[in-house]
């Protein structure tokens, strides 16, 4: 366990321009989720996922939701009341050498950033939805690192490039100099979280913010917008001219409590690599009051209390938001400890593109009330191939690029005993060729504590940050046969959350 000494430190952004004034952002939490399940209804409406997800947002969430059903949500788990926006990413899990599965714990839920960049920005329209990322890529073909931004020309410059460079797996470690956002596209393997991001993982995801000015979703659901020239600005290309909000997500998880463990991480649609990271955005906003917000929320602290258009529920009240999980999927277990990930997806490492596999449960199930057709699978044996060592160091020293300083904030926060410190991230302007600086403050994580936590929230009073989770906890009474593998860790994980807080009170 690591420990820190007590503070308590300030609010600081750090903003970089090239001209005189900054591009303004705001920065929308959503610290509790509002479930995790087999869920897609942007990808797999109507029907069940083949991979399970971590769904933040508007409370109408299911099989079969629009976005017209979230503007009706009761509720959000994010922090403004307005925003019944969904927003979903594949979780992160930890395999164990035998196979078993336990969540990797997710730090202060996600957040969500609306970067306003350019000029002349327009809302998200009513009924729009797309995505990003691809969750059947596994390989990498461009240059690694990132070349300057500037040199980026020919198939760098294609939006097949910029949709694989919209992925960011950040390495947390609050006593060395931070990484640049969206440098490393790949998920580094284990010896190297160990050894080095001790403060867990954060996941970004950029998403287009050039739109057609005409379609609220396409066919692949991509289609319909573009990547400007470099991701997180730039120009954007010929027929994309509308500019909408740059929508970037960051979730944290908590790799460091496995150091030391056999076993690998994974994404839950069964990816190694991290090449497969994608996300799913579904508006739930009033257009008119986002539109609303885009022209007046700029102020450049990113801080949404500095918005008076939102209105501002307590984290423990955006806690209470949960969908109901639907009875199919009631026995998914996707937090674990479990044998496989949830469920019975299997492990594909690349570098050939990912193939479909049969979803488990959805021959026994369809929607009276599906709003359009899922697409069909075929099947795929399952991949035990170990994942390639995937690490470089940390380019933080050495970004010149004026988009390459990446998304740099803090959080005011306090001391909270047994907890590690992890940082938000703050939006960048298009900056000077120069290396941003960076400043960073800590937040607490979640308790390093392994087991079938299924709801966790965050509640801040003052300088005060407390962690509230619910955790489901197997009592086994008598044994008549062999344990599975599973019930082993059962024990283990509970024997372990037992001697750390024993240790805790010491």
């Amino acid at each position: 366990m690591r420990s820190f000494k007590q503070t308590v430190l300030p609010l600081a952004v750090t903003l970089l321009s090239a001209v005189d004034t900054a591009d303004a952002f705001w920065r929308m939490p959503c610290r509790s989720r509002t479930g995790l399940a087999r869920l897609d209804p942007l990808m797999d409406p109507g029907t069940i996922s083949d991979h399970a997800h971590v769904i933040h947002g508007g409370g109408s969430f299911g099989m079969d939701t629009v976005p017209t059903d979230l503007q009706g949500s009761s509720c959000t788990s994010c922090e403004v009341t307005q925003d019944k926006s969904a927003y979903w990413t594949p979780s992160l899990h930890f395999q164990y050498s035998n196979g078993t599965t336990v969540i990797v714990p997710q730090v202060g839920g996600m957040l969500a950033y609306y970067l306003l960049y350019g000029d002349d920005i327009q809302a998200f329209p009513a009924g729009f939805q797309m995505i990003a990322g691809d969750k059947r890529l596994r390989n990498f073909t461009w240059p690694v690192p990132d070349p300057p931004k500037s040199s980026w020309s020919g198939d760098e410059a294609s939006q097949a490039a910029l949709r694989q460079k919209a992925l960011g797996f950040n390495c947390l470690n609050y006593e060395a100099a931070a990484e640049a956002s969206l440098y490393r596209h790949f998920l580094p393997d284990k010896d190297y979280l160990d050894a080095n991001c001790l403060d867990g993982l954060r996941l970004e995801l950029m998403f287009p913010a050039c739109w057609n000015g005409v379609d609220l979703d396409s066919s692949d659901h991509r289609s319909h917008v573009a990547y400007p020239t470099a991701v997180m600005g730039g120009t954007c290309p010929e027929g994309f001219e509308t500019q909408l909000p740059s929508l970037f997500f960051e979730t944290i998880w908590n790799t460091y409590a496995f150091a030391g463990e056999d076993g690998q991480f994974v994404l839950s649609n069964g990816d190694p690599t991290g090449y497969g990271y994608h996300g799913d955005f579904m508006m739930g906003w009033d257009e008119d009051f986002l539109q609303s917000a885009v022209d007046t929320c700029t102020n450049l602290s990113g801080e949404i209390q500095d918005c008076p258009l939102f209105d501002i529920q307590s984290d423990d009240d955006a806690a209470q938001c949960l969908f109901d999980v639907p009875d199919v999927l009631a026995d998914d277990n996707p937090a674990g400890p479990r044998d496989g990930l949830p469920v019975s997806v299997p492990i594909q490492s690349g570098p050939e593109y990912a193939t479909t596999y049969p979803v488990y449960g959805a021959s026994d199930y369809s929607s009276a009330t599906s709003k359009a057709s899922s697409a069909t699978t075929t099947s795929a044996a399952s991949s035990s191939a170990v994942v390639p060592t995937l690490s470089y160091s940390s380019a933080t020293s050495t970004v010149t690029d004026k988009y390459g300083g990446g998304i740099l904030a803090a959080v005011s926060s306090s001391y909270v005993p047994d907890a590690t410190y992890t940082s938000s991230a703050a939006a960048s302007s298009e900056a000077a060729s120069e290396t941003p600086t960076t400043t960073v403050t800590v937040a607490p994580t979640a308790a390093q504590t392994a087991g079938n936590i299924v709801a966790t929230s965050w509640i801040t009073r003052g300088n005060e940050v407390i962690e509230m989770y619910v955790q489901e906890v197997e009592v086994t009474v008598t044994a008549t046969s062999t344990p599975t593998a599973a019930a082993k860790h059962r024990r283990h994980l509970q024997q372990h959350v037992q001697r750390r807080e024993k240790h805790a009170r010491r």
